[in-house]
């Protein structure tokens, strides 16, 4: 058993899988389309992932606005959340990411990745920090 988490972006959908403990996040990988409105492959990889790895359950990252209002990308992550549920099967639970991009670039940054090289990683890294979050709430709500 293990869960995913997503980053769901306008052309990427940085994806990380939790250990079979439950415990850590792991990015790995970023799925990339030419169209914002284009889905149906990138639904199509995620599920081979979630066989691959035996997800079941999915964390997507909720874009809210800082003054806790929904934008136009909170309510396109909540269409995506319904076709998630649809085409999979699994439970799809919203997790607040706001500034979960500035903290996976600042953990770039002081890893010492250049900042030209830091969009290219900084989704996957933001799925991974989402489905940490999410993993060290259930840990700290069963204590």
């Amino acid at each position: 058993m293990r869960i995913m988490g997503l980053d769901f972006g306008s052309k990427t959908v940085g994806v990380a899988i939790s250990d079979s403990l439950l415990i850590t996040a792991q990015g790995i990988e970023i799925i990339r389309r030419k169209e914002e409105n284009k889905l149906r492959q990138t639904l199509a990889r995620i599920e081979a992932l979630i066989e691959e790895y035996e997800v079941t359950e999915i964390v997507l990252g909720f874009p809210k606005n800082m003054n806790d209002t929904l934008g136009e990308r909170a309510e396109l992550s909540l269409e995506f959340k319904e076709k998630l549920e649809r085409r999979t099967g699994l439970p799809v639970v919203m997790w607040d990411e706001r500034l979960t991009t500035v903290a996976a670039d600042k953990a770039m940054m002081e890893a010492g990745i250049r900042r030209e090289n830091r969009k290219e990683y900084v989704d996957m890294i933001a799925a991974t920090f989402i489905l940490q979050g999410y993993l060290d709430l259930r840990a700290n709500s069963q204590n």
